[in-house]
């Protein structure tokens, strides 16, 4: 039974590893996670409490772009997407005061947004949620192309480049295994055994020649 759970463990251990691999995080996902769960605070623009556009400049400055301190100033930053354009790393703006836009959050796939709220913090949510359904405002695409490839998207997965590896293994020739006597000098092994060789003959020769006479 021991023995079972440490091969059970084992494999759980391992089934871990290669399931991370498969699901890298993106810069942006990394950043968020650091602070998923920090407390809300008026104002507030570091991980000792955040609102909700203080959360928002601080991601985003982590990633080389500065953003004004107001969700009604960020409204207007980048290009306008529509609902249906959303990709990982654009603003999302909701009216939840009822007189225009009052929170701000960031895109993070899968209809989710990565916001501060004010009864929980820093936590992800569902846009699909009813209350921020009817909410909605409009939504801002910050980050141009190559930033979006840099920080949203998965770096490549080291299942791949093991994958590459075994192809180019398979069409790599196989090595020629050559078996001497002498592994450290195989020319030198060679030569010499044809010197003895021909030594021993002469040898023999000049016996056979020097020989004394039988009586």
């Amino acid at each position: 039974m021991k023995k079972a759970s440490i091969a059970l463990l084992a494999a759980g251990i391992a089934f871990g590893s290669m399931a991370g691999t498969a699901m890298a995080a993106t810069t942006l996902e990394r950043t968020v996670d650091s602070v998923i769960g920090v407390d809300y605070r008026w104002g507030g623009t570091t991980t000792d409490g955040f609102d909700c556009s203080g959360f928002t400049s601080y991601i985003f400055k982590k990633l080389g772009v500065d953003l004004p301190h107001q969700s009604k100033a960020q409204a207007k930053m980048g290009v306008k997407v529509g609902r249906d354009e959303l990709r990982p790393g654009d603003l999302v703006f909701f009216n939840t005061s009822g007189s225009g836009i009052s929170h701000v959050g960031i895109y993070m796939g899968n209809d989710e947004i990565a916001h501060s709220s004010s009864k929980h913090g820093v936590r992800i949510s569902s846009m699909s949620d009813s209350y921020y359904t009817k909410r909605y405002v409009t939504a801002r695409r910050i980050l141009g192309s190559e930033a979006y490839a840099k920080f949203a998207t998965e770096a490549p997965k080291v299942v791949e480049s093991a994958k590459e590896a075994a192809a180019a293994k398979e069409k790599a020739p196989a090595p020629v295994v050559v078996t001497v006597t002498n592994p450290a000098d195989p020319v030198a092994s060679a030569t010499e055994e044809a010197e003895l060789a021909a030594e021993e003959a002469q040898e023999n020769a000049v016996q056979e020649e020097t020989a004394p006479l039988a009586e």
